[in-house]
């Protein structure tokens, strides 16, 4: 990424007071069952977060999920952090830039979802002050995101294929599809049989371990994209084995939650690319560091997606807009995942494969409220006093 890319150290100050903090907890019917290595979901549940100040709305979202199943921050713990402690911290104070706003949130450790949210809000709500869009905020330099889809674990090998056929008739530039132990090269081998030369990765969500090595020389034969999180999500020593015994590209998701994991895999040689997801590293600016420091040394990068709502989805094209996001990134369009989307400008994918980044100020698109409280099974308010 180049230094025109970082925002950090020429944010404008603005002085921006929070004056009022309201959380709302949301659990949405996804269109399908999403099942990976770990479980599966039928019902989404999110964190909306909006942060009021100066006569604006900010808008974000925490999508830690119903349980510590990704994670160890869920829907419950994050409610509990929030309530307690961050907004406790930061009501009725003024902040010039979102860097000072979110070293606000420094002393508690850990809890990057939560404070994600957090930081969202307040970019959106910082951009709308500015009266510019976010992705010219972050020195952004695409307004069209070339986007994938990922596909959760199917039955078959025939439903898979189904699956696969519709999104590639769609026009998405890349296939995802997560594998778990003897769910994986015989879907893989299909899908190579039936699309030779779609761009395909796989995604294990650290279902493997290092002695599973002779089943990732066996995907090597099928010329895949990249292969995501094979083992543990703490570990960065044996995916470096790993790496060194293989020719595909592994990307690493869980295992990178920080600049400071960034640094070491790449020292270690653990990946090649890695799979941003700014909700899990804590927010927009360890994102944007994370992605600095990976373009610095050759890495590819994407903005990966945690099944958000329409207000998760825009922050995320936003941040896939910086030039250092060389890899489609995993933010498919509002119908993917939603009936119906909370959003005014539900995310509609374009026949070339791209979703286009609002243009509005902030992140362009405003919550429908009532759709949100539709879907609401929880609210709570912070206010000034």
């Amino acid at each position: 990424m180049g230094s025109s890319e970082s925002p950090l150290s020429t944010l404008e100050r603005l002085d921006i007071c929070v004056e009022k903090i309201v959380i709302r907890h949301l659990t949405m019917p996804l269109v399908e069952e999403f099942k990976m290595s770990f479980g599966s979901t039928k019902i989404r549940h999110s964190l909306l977060i909006e942060l009021h100040g100066d006569g604006l709305v900010g808008y974000g979202e925490c999508p830690a999920g119903e349980g510590p199943f990704y994670s160890y921050e869920a829907c419950e713990t994050a409610v509990w952090v929030l309530k307690k402690y961050l907004a406790r911290k930061i009501i009725g104070k003024t902040y010039a830039d979102p860097q000072e706003f979110r070293e606000s949130m420094e002393f508690v450790r850990g809890h990057r979802m939560a404070k994600a949210a957090l930081e969202y809000a307040f970019w959106d709500l910082y951009a709308k002050e500015l009266g510019m869009p976010l992705w010219r905020v972050y020195g952004g330099v695409k307004k069209k995101i070339p986007v994938g889809v990922s596909i959760g674990i199917r039955e078959n090998p025939r439903e898979l294929l189904r699956v696969v056929a519709r999104f590639v008739e769609k026009g998405y530039r890349r296939i995802k599809i997560k594998i778990a132990p003897g769910c994986d090269i015989i879907f893989i081998r299909a899908i190579r049989e039936e699309f030779p030369e779609v761009p395909l990765q796989v995604d294990a969500n650290a279902a493997y371990r290092l002695s599973d090595v002779e089943i990732f020389k066996e995907m090597d034969k099928y010329d895949l994209l990249m292969i995501e999180q094979p083992l543990h999500y703490e570990d960065l020593l044996d995916h470096a084995h790993l790496q060194s015994y293989i020719n595909t590209p592994i990307c690493l998701d869980e295992s990178i939650v920080s600049e400071h994991d960034a640094r070491l895999a790449i020292k270690l040689g653990s990946c090649k690319i890695i799979n941003v997801k700014p909700p899990r590293v804590g927010g927009i600016i360890e994102a944007i560091k994370i992605c600095r420091i990976a373009a610095q040394h050759g890495l590819g990068l994407w903005i990966g997606g945690m099944l958000e709502t329409g207000i998760g989805k825009t922050h995320l094209l936003h941040i896939a807009s910086l030039s250092s996001v060389n890899y489609p990134s995993d933010i498919s369009e509002s119908s993917r995942y939603w009936e119906e989307d909370i959003i005014d400008k539900p995310l509609k994918l374009r026949r070339d494969g791209t979703i286009e980044v609002p243009d509005g100020a902030g992140i362009g698109v405003e919550l429908l409220m009532d759709k949100a409280e539709k879907y609401q099974t929880g609210r709570w308010t912070i206010r000034r006093i």
